[in-house]
């Protein structure tokens, strides 16, 4: 980038900047974006491949959940970086349809290639999509159906439809049930609006035992053990004090000299401190608690007086963990021994110490009305305990969300087909070349059913004929049954997904194709090597990271 001054070149950029503009940015960008988003193509639907990831320290991944893999891959490309942005928002949203959302966006954008090749202007594609995207908002609007949240087997269908091709075929009934359960005791009404916190819901993974082990506990179960082995491992009717103050002395604000010129004075100092850490176990105690739940520390000293009146104590719990107690038992969080009060305690069946797995955990069982739950995984290898707890937090999230919003679509790729037709329509009606560009819309949300059947085995055409023959027909949830191959109605075989699945992914998919489209210019700027000893990075390893090229 220079500019000329009388036969002088003056440098704007950097030397050593790259700068690519106009068609061969915008092929840098969609290749990019294509090539991200066929890496986690194969992943989708029930039969679905697997990836294994490998990080640098050897640590092993191994998943189809479509967000998992993207933020795993060490991606460089900043137009690469974009679809991952998609696969996350997604999952921050509504938890599942990752890979749908990164699957449609490099589909998008391929769409788009070839009415760049035709000579229409990337804005006039930017606000065609624009156009198709709200318009699919609509249609998906009147194609949903309305669901009760006391509708049981609706809610275990849409968390069964989360969990598919996840790898937990086996123990999925059981799991959905588990999931369902606990997102309903953790709903809550608020101005006649439920809301579903799924941070409410603590996921404990202990490896060993199968899948078919893992439970829902209407209660909390804590990572630790009691501090003392002489306290009880057992306590029915707990009173429970949670304190975010440590039991211990604390040591002086100020510098202070204490000099001690005999024994008796010596001992006088240490019974004084035994008296204050006597006092302090005295305030829990008198105030009727049994069980304390400690975040910070408990002095070696006041762990022999809390055994001794009987007291189970727990020190060092996170402070997540402290407020999903206080949550499920009622507690209140206490941060002044001196101001403990009968009122602050919380309450719970029992309080037990069980070996789960190698390890000791604390289980808090039995809650009246438990805000805040957990679910305890269990599974032969860590990987296995892994990937169930991923194809959990999707099906968590999905049916929090169903809870949330009420209104369900059917799944298997018989949205996209039905939107796929009736955008159709809806570029018919245009005038101008935007109709194009929701026609290449249209076109693009075929690529959901077609990869569905691609990775079941399929022929993707003849499947897709099939779908689209029965949706003009008028059956708007004819979808594909990967297992049998046969298009059958999704709704009455109970697959089923929420609403806020499909319009997230289409609006940020669309969101995203739109802004990489509109780009027409790259400047990166080179940084500049670290000089020699500076942060251990080999000379030139900062240079737009050079070697980083050979991992794709």
């Amino acid at each position: 980038m220079a500019g000329q001054l009388g036969g002088q070149p003056i440098f704007i950029l950097r030397e050593g900047s790259e700068r690519t503009r106009g068609k061969d940015a915008q092929n840098s960008n969609i290749m990019a974006a294509k090539a991200v988003a066929a890496a986690v193509r194969t992943t989708l639907g029930p039969k679905g491949m697997d990836k294994m990831l490998v990080d640098s320290l050897g640590d092993i991944v191994i998943t189809n959940d479509g967000v998992t893999i993207l933020k795993e891959m060490d991606i460089e490309h900043p137009a690469a970086k974009m679809v991952v942005e998609v696969s996350k928002t997604q999952d921050d949203e509504v938890g599942d349809g990752t890979t749908s959302a990164a699957v449609l966006t490099g589909e998008l954008l391929k769409m788009s290639e070839e009415l760049l090749d035709k000579d229409v202007h990337p804005t006039i594609i930017a606000s065609g999509y624009r156009l198709a995207a709200m318009k699919a908002d609509e249609i998906l609007a009147s194609i949903a159906t309305d669901v009760s949240p006391d509708d049981e087997q609706m809610l275990i269908d849409i968390a069964n439809t989360a969990m598919t091709g996840k790898g937990v075929e086996g123990a999925r009934d059981k799991l959905a049930k588990l999931c369902v359960d606990s997102v309903r005791s953790v709903a809550e009404d608020t101005d006649g609006k439920m809301v579903v916190d799924i941070e409410n819901i603590k996921v404990e993974k202990k490896v060993g035992g199968g899948v078919e082990d893992s439970e829902l506990i209407s209660g909390m179960i804590i990572d630790k053990e009691r501090v003392h082995p002489n306290m009880p491992k057992k306590i029915e009717n707990a009173k429970i004090a949670l304190l975010s103050t440590a039991i211990e002395l604390k040591d002086t604000e100020v510098d202070a000299e204490i000099q001690i010129t005999s024994p008796d004075q010596l001992q006088s100092f240490l019974d004084q401190e035994e008296k204050m850490l006597r006092d302090m176990v005295g305030k829990v105690v008198d105030s009727g608690a049994n069980v304390i739940f400690c975040q910070k520390g408990i002095d070696d000293m006041a762990q022999h007086f809390l055994a001794k009146a009987g007291v189970m104590a727990v020190r060092r719990v996170k402070k997540s963990d402290i407020d999903k107690l206080s949550k499920a038992t009622g507690a209140k969080n206490i941060t002044n021994l001196d101001e403990i009060e009968k009122s602050d305690l919380g309450t719970a069946d029992l309080v037990e110490e069980r070996k789960i797995g190698g390890g000791n955990m604390i289980f808090v069982t039995g809650c009246k009305n438990p805000m805040a739950v957990s679910l305890i995984l269990r599974g032969g290898t860590e990987h296995v305990v892994d990937g169930l707890e991923r194809a959990l937090h999707d099906a968590l999230r999905v049916v929090g969300v169903t809870i949330e919003d009420g209104k369900l679509v059917a799944g298997g790729g018989s949205p996209e087909v039905e939107l796929s037709l009736r955008l159709r329509e809806y570029a018919n009606s245009l005038t101008g070349r935007e109709q194009l560009a929701v026609g290449a819309f249209a076109d693009a949300l075929e690529i959901i059913p077609r990869t569905l059947a691609e990775n079941a085995g399929l022929d993707p055409i003849d499947k897709l004929v099939e779908m689209t023959s029965q949706h003009k027909d008028g059956n708007i949830h004819a979808g594909l049954n990967v297992y049998t191959g046969e298009v059958i109605d999704m709704w009455k075989a109970g697959i089923v997904e929420p609403l806020r699945v499909k319009t997230q992914a289409i609006s940020s998919a669309a969101e995203s194709a739109v802004m990489i489209l509109r780009i027409d210019d790259v400047i990166a700027s080179k940084g500049e090597a670290m000089p020699p000893g500076g942060g251990g990075m080999p000379p030139g390893g900062m240079e737009g990271m050079g070697g980083m090229e050979g991992m794709y």
